[in-house]
């Protein structure tokens, strides 16, 4: 499952990107209990038992194709996809869920899950689109929900020239935290704003990554600036870095900080980054999450 980076600056809830950072889940049904491993982010913190967001996640998967809740489940789960950092996390743990619940139920007597109702119940299980749709599809993402609810994403590919560069701090924040610090209403002139430079960013990681082409197309006015007495260190490191010519925004709900950059950016970053930010150079995960089936013999 890969890491994702959802809002991409303009495009709050509807823009993401698939990132090459992987979580690994295992997972086989038993005859009795739930057993759980966690290797790596999480380890000794996570719920080892039906709390855990991939068994949660399992069962809604079960019960949504007919399928008889299992008397066991043993899971083992190796992540890398830091947790309560804007990456994605709960995302990569919602779609590993639904991937394992269907790929485990086939064979049974009960129904299937088709990709557009894998999407539809990661939507509704995280609550919003943008970050589930690029860790199932790879790639960039736009995202939505009709009116009656109903979630549609398009996938697109980046420009081969795109480099994203995510920036780890020592800290944590929730989404619902940062979220609960948005107005209800905002003005006009910062929603068309934000829809006209969502559509040039669009076109900047697709078709022309000129950093001052991305630089304007990052820009925000609906969420970043409401947030950032949640994580000012991330407000400010934005900052220096949009000063410094560097198209940085927050990554998802923050504190991660992601910068867009190209050749002509990428050594722009660490003259701006303190001790306590972990800079990950990254790629663009084209193919999103999968599911691999053990060898027989």
């Amino acid at each position: 499952m890969p890491a994702t980076s959802a809002n991409l600056g303009p495009g709050f809830d509807s823009l993401g990107l698939a990132l090459d950072l992987y979580d690994e889940v295992e997972a086989e049904l038993t005859g009795s209990g739930v057993r759980i491993t966690v290797e790596g982010q999480g380890a000794g913190e996570l719920d080892e038992g039906e709390g855990h967001l991939v068994v949660r996640t399992m069962r809604a998967a079960f019960d949504r194709m007919g399928v008889a809740q299992p008397d066991g489940i043993a899971l083992r789960c190796h992540n890398r996809i830091p947790h309560a950092r804007g990456l994605g996390s709960s995302s990569a743990a919602i779609c590993a869920g639904i991937l394992a619940a269907r790929a485990l139920a086939r064979g049974r007597d009960a129904g299937d899950l088709s990709d557009t109702e894998v999407f539809a119940l990661a939507t509704e299980l995280e609550g919003h689109p943008d970050n589930v749709a690029p860790c199932l599809a790879g790639g960039l993402t736009i995202a939505w929900t009709d009116q009656s609810g109903t979630a549609s994403m398009v996938k697109l590919s980046p420009h081969e020239d795109i480099r994203p560069v995510v920036l780890i701090p020592d800290f944590r924040l929730s989404t619902e935290e940062a979220r609960g610090l948005l107005p209800k209403d905002v003005p006009h002139s910062d929603a068309a704003a934000n829809a006209g430079r969502a559509a040039l960013l669009v076109a900047a990681l697709t078709w022309r990554p000129e950093p001052d082409l991305l630089l304007a197309a990052t820009e925000d006015r609906l969420h970043q600036g409401y947030r950032a007495p949640a994580m000012p260190r991330t407000a400010e490191l934005v900052r220096r870095l949009r000063e410094a010519g560097v198209p940085a925004v927050v990554s998802g709900a923050g504190p991660t900080v992601l910068a867009l950059t190209t050749r002509d950016t990428k050594d722009l970053i660490a003259p701006e980054v303190g001790n306590d930010w972990h800079i990950q150079p990254m790629n663009v995960d084209p193919l999103g999450a999968f599911v691999r089936f053990p060898e027989t013999r």
